[in-house]
């Protein structure tokens, strides 16, 4: 699910891809032509403080309007999607605190929460309509 999340958001940005699907591609931090916007697949953030949780699923910082996006995706039991939603939030406060004064960008973090079956929270459409890209 997160490969497809991260093939989806890198066609939208312009990001070069050497794939057609999103199976076939073996995910990796990628920059768009012109620099415009950088995503990072499943790596560590380094910061000038101690932080436990540096290492979203995706990074998007997009240079041209100065935003920054930690995504998390998780798939979990049924009765506790809102709850997994709240855990991701809170779990990577310190860190958008911290990109925040690092890279002076405006952060925030998504979570891409969906329950085994399938269920969703109330939240989730307008978190995916943050994501660029058709999901």
């Amino acid at each position: 699910m997160c490969a497809q999340l991260r093939f989806n958001i890198c066609k939208e940005t312009g990001v070069q891809l050497d794939k057609r699907h999103w199976y076939e591609l073996v995910p990796k931090s990628e920059t768009s032509q012109g620099g415009k916007v950088t995503i990072l697949w499943n790596q560590q953030v380094q910061t000038d403080r101690t932080i436990p949780n540096n290492k979203p699923d995706i990074i998007i910082r997009d240079n041209e309007k100065g935003t920054c996006m930690l995504i998390d995706v998780a798939v979990s039991g049924d009765r506790n999607v809102i709850k997994k939603e709240t855990e991701k939030i809170l779990k990577y406060k310190d860190l958008t605190i911290e990109i925040h004064h690092m890279w002076n960008v405006k952060t925030k973090v998504i979570p891409v929460i969906i329950a085994a079956t399938g269920t969703i929270s109330k939240s989730f459409r307008k978190y995916m309509s943050y994501i660029p890209g058709k999901h």
